[in-house]
């Protein structure tokens, strides 16, 4: 918990003009133990990145920054981690190398890191054959889009 309350107060860049460095200043993971995570309930982690979203809020107005800003949320299942960015985006544009879906629903993002029991770990019998799919004329499959906890945290309305 001192970790997301901690993210709150790391460096923050908002540069909508190199996203490179907004993601690299701004990105934040958590891998826990099996153990650590028994120990954490969802509503816990969920009261502890809203409290986050809020002071980034805050620092962002203090800041004066006047664009667009999200802070969010996603569990990085090939990883076994919890991660969590701001960006000078809004939610339909978020830096990411896969699909996503913006969601509301913090709740589901954080039980899904919770019961992961073995992060980053794929069973053989899910893995394809790993001769090229295009040579028997089968597309690639799409990975399914992973839900992303999205909150605005740009300036406040007056």
């Amino acid at each position: 918990m001192t970790w997301i309350a901690e993210v709150a107060h790391e460096p923050l860049v908002l540069e909508p003009t190199d996203r490179r460095v907004e993601w690299e200043t701004n990105t934040w993971w958590l891998g826990a133990e099996d153990e650590d995570r028994r120990a954490l309930s969802v509503s816990e982690v969920v009261a502890a990145f809203e409290r986050t979203a809020e002071g980034i809020r805050f620092r962002i107005h203090e800041l004066g920054f006047a664009g667009v800003v999200t802070f969010y949320v996603w569990h990085d299942e090939q990883a076994g981690q919890l991660r969590c960015s701001t960006g000078s985006v809004s939610a339909d544009e978020l830096p990411s190398g896969g699909a996503y879906v913006p969601s509301d629903d913090l709740c589901a993002v954080i039980e899904g890191f919770l019961i992961d029991r073995e992060p980053g770990l794929v069973a053989w019998s899910d893995l394809e054959d790993m001769h090229d799919p295009s040579e028997h004329g089968v597309a690639e499959p799409e990975a399914a889009p992973f839900p992303v906890w999205v909150c605005s945290v740009g300036p406040v309305s007056r």
